[in-house]
């Protein structure tokens, strides 16, 4: 409504391949996470490509059947893993004593270029906050259910997420174990708080919120094609609701499917779980940062022309977030490494350009024939 079209388009396909991206870097996740559980388990390792079908199916085909099943499935699931992590958290705190830790309270051994690939991480780790608002009419009472849900997320989100980083660091300080090394984190702090069964539980926990987040996403990206269908941004087909499910049906199985077809392809090239995670999960902080950004900058000249507000926390609070994303865009191509994330700005640009021509050149043949019906 505010920014001009072709910007528009490019918020809307950003997050389009911020929730599809991070659906698929959870695919990568997931192989890896079942395939360490199954190789401390048997000794053996089962086909990637296998245990990534097998994921993305399921996932798929709820958030085809239906969207209450979706939300009710991703609130159990979460429930569970949560409540696992809080119990190995506990036990931490409770062998550490009610003393806190002095280096993470005086930021000892922090540096600015640690900070820019910490602001990164802990980026990635709140995306998606945001995912209820594009579920609309679907949701019940959705004025007030989708701001209270998005509000609490973000608050109780940014809470659970900071005491576990705060835990974790401490808990790897009292095993002496390095925590950047180790690939399976949850089983060290549950040593460490004296209960070494809860990390098997956590590994279960893991690959259900994965699975839930991957749910999540699908459901997002599949609501977020429609509108952008609606409003002529992709082809008119994915307009389509099913009859009796009244899901999206043809723009959940498109997102699906280019979800799953870079992790099938860099599975098959022997690609590793953390890397796919790694590599595809950046793309999705590329795009949701550019969104968010876009959103923010957009937000004042909204509410002013719409709703008639225009105050002082409307003409800052959203300009200095829009200010934050620029910084962790900055912060996140600068400096550029020389290895496959070096490449990944240039690959997230590219697609930003064809996104801009195809606006362009959609706009003008739209016009066209509007013009010709005359």
């Amino acid at each position: 409504m505010i920014l001009p079209p072709w910007l528009g388009a490019v918020a809307a396909w950003s997050l389009l391949l911020a929730y599809v991206m991070g659906t698929a870097s959870n695919i990568g996740a997931f192989y890896y996470y079942a395939n360490v559980m199954i190789l401390n388990s048997t000794g053996r390792e089962i086909s990637v490509l296998m245990l990534a079908t097998i994921y993305t199916v399921p996932f798929i085909w709820i958030a085809w059947r239906d969207v209450k099943l979706s939300a009710r499935a991703m609130l159990v699931m979460e429930g569970v893993s949560v409540s696992a992590v809080v119990a190995v958290m506990a036990l931490v705190l409770f062998h550490h004593g009610l003393h806190g830790d002095s280096n993470q309270v005086h930021l000892r051994g922090v540096t600015g270029s640690g900070f820019r690939q910490g602001l990164v991480l802990a980026l990635y780790s709140f995306v998606g906050f945001e995912g209820a608002t594009v579920l609309g009419s679907e949701a019940r009472n959705p004025l007030k259910a989708i701001p209270r849900a998005v509000i609490l997320t973000s608050v109780l989100g940014g809470m659970f997420f900071t005491i576990c980083a705060y835990t974790e660091v401490l808990g790897f300080g009292m095993s002496g174990k390095d925590l950047g090394t180790s690939n399976v984190p949850m089983h060290v702090l549950a040593s460490v708080g004296g209960f070494p069964a809860l990390g098997f539980l956590i590994d279960l926990g893991a690959l259900v919120s994965l699975f839930a987040g991957s749910l999540a996403g699908i459901t997002a990206a599949a609501r977020v094609l429609l509108q952008m269908s609606h409003n002529g941004l992709t082809h008119a087909s994915l307009r389509k609701t099913h009859a009796r499910n009244e899901t999206p049906t043809g723009a959940v199985l498109v997102t699906g499917l280019v979800a799953f077809l870079p992790v099938a392809f860099l599975a098959s090239r022997g690609t590793s779980g953390v890397d796919v995670y790694g590599w595809l999960g950046m793309m999705a902080v590329y795009g949701f940062v550019v969104s968010y950004g876009l959103v923010c900058f957009a937000l004042p000249g909204y509410l002013r022309a719409h709703h008639g507000v225009s105050n002082l926390a409307t003409k800052t609070i959203p300009y200095i977030a829009c200010a934050a994303m620029v910084y962790a865009l900055v912060a996140n191509l600068y400096p550029l490494t020389h290895d496959v994330y070096g490449k990944l700005p240039y690959v997230f640009f590219s697609y930003l350009i064809a996104v801009v021509l195809f606006s362009v050149f959609r706009s003008r043949e739209q016009a066209s024939m509007q013009q010709d019906l005359r």
